[in-house]
């Protein structure tokens, strides 16, 4: 008979530990192969689509519940929906931190997994997932020192301000776990779980449209209601998106024993994630100077405006959507050589979004006194902005996917050069000066047509990458059946 020492208490919970770690080990593996055979073995279309359509619903919630609370705000009055399109600048630059750090970790996490770099990907998330809420805290306490002036200089007019500042407070006060949000929810989608992303902001949104009115009307809180809304639903999202990754739900693991101490790690978050930082600051400076020049034209040139960008968000939804849901399978396919695949996915994605912004134009231009009329404005002048307005920006939207993909391409490739260019076409390079010079040259027609005019001339610069990167694909292709034929013979 053989004799074992009897295992007291704290052998016994060391055990049971380490039977959790081992099973929780086991779990992420197997999660991790089945995304690897279904990223580089389902076909690309279908899988396109179906990682594209729960961000596309993302997408569209958020951007319905931003247009819901425009439409409560809307019953306020004109200088109230004018406040909102100045915070929503302020709002931009906090999601673009967020996008950042997402995009930074996520553009490289999908070619590692495709890889089978499980261990550097989950140092990136766990990496980035700290430094966007350390980032989002600083962020927030600095603009609410500076709210006053910042506001103003974000396009706020005398009688806007106070209601923007109402709003921005509540606003800040989230921007940790905003900008977090966006960080977890692109880190989901770069290992193909864009519907665990989707349940996220979904559950938020939807609990921000019940809330709202209760906080603006009921509790008789007005603008700043609507601020606290978006607080709290920006909370339940990040809890909800980060509980995903805490329950071991897919590939990659957050630890806190996984955050980096090396400046490299951070380095290439940030040296990733710049063309989306560009892309989206510019957004926020495009808006705020947006708003700068509409209030020449009022009160009701800004809150004109304003409500088209509302409307352009909704119909960006599916752009994005398939835009997202193409990333992960280019990041994954071009990580494990299966360049066929690749080109088979960018080719899809163009088509899907340029036939979806085609329709979605048609509906805008022809219904569009309709969509402006939605949110309640009884302001002739607040119509006669936006409708011409929206019916100029639907005019260039079958372009705007060649725009958009071109810039996604080269980021999820590590391409940080060209992705930032791409990246600064549509709101900087091009936008900045058709919005300073055209409303001084042709009124209130220059203010409307500075955004088609841009992304007319963007296209042309995004198109000759988009064949370029095409023509470097069909090379690939080429070198690996060369090899292949070679190794055969």
């Amino acid at each position: 008979m053989s004799l074992q020492p009897s295992k007291g208490p704290a052998q016994d919970d060391q055990g049971a530990q380490g039977a959790q770690d081992a099973a929780s080990t086991n779990a992420h593996a197997e999660a991790a192969r089945r995304t690897f055979e279904r990223m580089t073995s389902a076909p690309v279309a279908g899988l396109v689509i179906r990682l594209g359509i729960p961000t596309m619903i993302s997408m569209l919630i958020t951007a319905l519940y931003n247009t819901a609370s425009t439409w409560y705000v809307s019953f306020l009055g004109t200088s109230a929906v004018g406040a909102m399109g100045v915070v929503f600048a302020l709002q931009m630059i906090i999601q673009a931190l967020g996008i950042m750090f997402g995009q930074g970790c996520a553009s490289q996490a999908s070619r590692l997994l495709g890889a089978r770099n499980y261990a550097r990907a989950n140092t990136l998330a766990s990496s980035a997932l700290a430094a966007v809420l350390i980032t989002g805290s600083v962020f927030g306490l600095l603009v609410w020192i500076l709210m006053d002036p910042l506001l103003s200089l974000m396009g706020a007019t005398p009688t806007i301000l106070p209601y923007a500042q109402d709003y921005a407070r509540a606003v800040l006060v989230a921007a940790p776990l905003m900008a977090a949000s966006f960080t977890l929810n692109n880190i989901l989608r770069s290992e193909g779980l864009a519907l665990f992303g989707m349940v996220g902001l979904a559950c938020g949104g939807i609990l921000n449209v019940a809330v709202a009115p209760v906080f603006i009307f009921v509790l008789d809180l007005g603008i700043a209601g609507a601020g606290w809304a978006t607080m709290l639903c920006q909370s339940v999202s990040f809890f909800i998106l980060l509980s995903f990754f805490l329950r071991g739900k897919g590939t990659i693991a957050l630890s806190t024993a996984s955050i980096s101490r090396s400046w490299e790690v951070y380095s290439s978050i940030l040296k990733n994630g710049i063309p989306s930082l560009t892309r989206n600051i510019l957004g926020a400076v495009a808006a705020s100077v947006l708003n700068l020049m509409a209030g020449n034209f009022g009160d009701a040139g800004v809150a004109g405006m304003s409500i088209v960008g509302r409307v352009m968000m909704i119909t960006s939804a599916a752009l994005i959507g398939i835009g997202q849901g193409y990333q992960p399978v280019l990041g994954y396919n071009w990580g494990a050589g299966r360049y066929e695949r690749v080109s088979k996915a960018f080719d899809t994605t163009m088509l899907l979004s340029t036939s979806a912004m085609t329709l979605l134009a048609i509906v805008g231009f022809v219904f569009a006194e309709e969509v402006i009329a939605f949110f309640k404005t009884n302001d002739p002048q607040v119509m006669t902005v936006a409708v011409l307005a929206l019916k100029l920006q639907c005019l260039a939207m079958p372009i705007i996917p060649m725009n958009i993909m071109g810039n996604m391409t080269y980021q999820v490739l590590g391409r940080t050069a060209v992705a930032t260019l791409l990246a600064s076409t549509r709101q900087g390079l091009f936008f900045l000066p058709c919005i300073l010079i055209l409303p001084t040259l042709f009124g209130l027609t220059g203010l409307q047509s500075a955004q088609p005019v841009a992304e007319l001339c963007s296209a042309v610069i995004c198109g000759f990458f988009a064949v370029r990167f095409r023509h470097e694909v069909r090379e690939k292709i080429r070198h690996k059946t060369q090899s292949s034929d070679a190794a055969d013979a």
